[in-house]
């Protein structure tokens, strides 16, 4: 994956009713431990990483890239939103376009976070990337990356196996509303 070329990043922070994506920062570490360590975080993503091995790799600053977003509720990370250009993907209908990814704590699920921070992206890149077509990639079997990829307006391109698993591939129209 690499960045999204000529988009001037950082951008500013960008604020929802509830949230603000921004960059990453200092005292993310243990949020970042905390989703990259969840089992029920990465339960489609191919198994948590080890919490020792967590402590040891991850710098005390976080890495910031251009496209990667935390996602802050009340000054506290419960999220993370990756916005990245799709190369070396697996499925050449999703080779070179913006990808959306996103992992958010347990603790966040069922409140509309992740619609409502992933809609924000997708906006903040609609500006700054007029007409960029985003592609989604999640296993079927996640009912709720399912379900928040059609409220966002992503549509079925294929399915295919990957990975041991069924894997769903959808693309976000030209024009698509967000939210």
């Amino acid at each position: 994956m690499e960045d999204l070329g000529h988009v001037a990043w950082p951008p500013e922070p960008i604020r929802t009713d509830r949230l603000v994506l921004r960059e990453p920062e200092t005292r993310d570490r243990a949020a970042f431990i905390e989703l990259l360590a969840s089992p029920e975080v990465h339960a489609y993503l191919g198994g948590p990483r080890s919490r020792d091995e967590l402590e040891h790799e991850l710098p005390a600053a976080p890495a910031r890239w251009p496209g990667s977003f935390v996602v802050d509720l009340h000054g506290a990370m419960i999220g993370q939103i990756l916005l990245r250009r799709a190369t070396g993907h697996r499925r050449p209908a999703a080779a070179g376009k913006a990808d959306l990814g996103y992992l958010f704590l347990p603790q966040a699920w069922g409140h509309g976070y992740a619609t409502e921070a992933c809609a924000a992206a997708l906006d903040w890149l609609a500006g700054a990337l007029p007409g960029e077509p985003v592609v989604l990639t999640t296993q079927t079997a996640n009912v709720g990356s399912m379900r928040l990829a059609a409220k966002l307006g992503f549509t079925e391109v294929e399915r295919f196996e990957a990975w041991g698993a069924e894997q769903w591939l959808g693309m976000r129209s030209l024009g698509t509303p967000s939210g």
